[in-house]
């Protein structure tokens, strides 16, 4: 739950190490050498966390993919029910908290697995959405918005807007 740093043996070896040598060099007689080697292992953990960081998304490949298909089917019931009505737009945090991962965690996952932010990918599964929508004539704009979860038309015509080159009512007389 709410995972962020995955670690083999060696590597929780590796940082292990980091952690001694700084208490080690905490616990020695001062002298005008400290401070820079203290620093340095600290710089050296942080380096070691960045690599076994960026490896795990390699790394749990299958994982990974399955916490998207995941995501996905999240997005996908959030806009078939009604807590667009009771939540408004879904945000990347509380997908985050739906699927048992800390916001930042999730948020490098989505980034590193499909080349978007997290708040991209479901501002286009939105977008998608409200596409499928827009083809009902008796539907009007603003109970679309409404309906997706938008508190004002104007802000869901903006994003669609910025997201197909043109306004709802544009899309829907085109296609």
């Amino acid at each position: 739950m709410n995972e962020a740093l995955h670690l083999s043996k060696k590597e929780r070896a590796n940082i292990n190490d980091c952690f001694e040598k700084i208490a080690s060099e905490i616990d020695m007689n001062i002298d005008k050498h400290s401070k820079t080697l203290i620093v340095s292992n600290i710089e050296l953990f942080l380096n070691y966390c960045m690599r076994f960081y960026d490896r795990q998304f390699i790394t749990r490949t299958n994982i990974n993919h399955d916490i998207l298909v995941r995501f996905e089917n999240l997005l996908n019931d959030y806009f078939k029910s009604d807590l667009t009505q009771n939540l408004g737009l879904p945000s990347v945090a509380w997908c985050a908290e739906q699927l048992h991962l800390s916001p930042n965690y999730f948020g490098d996952l989505i980034k590193k697995e499909t080349g978007n932010t997290a708040l991209d990918y479901i501002q286009s599964k939105l977008i998608d959405e409200a596409k499928i929508k827009i083809f009902d004539p008796f539907k009007s704009i603003s109970n679309i918005a409404d309906e997706l979860g938008f508190k004002y038309q104007q802000h869901f015509t903006r994003l669609f807007k910025q997201r197909t080159g043109m306004t709802p009512n544009e899309y829907r007389k085109r296609c």
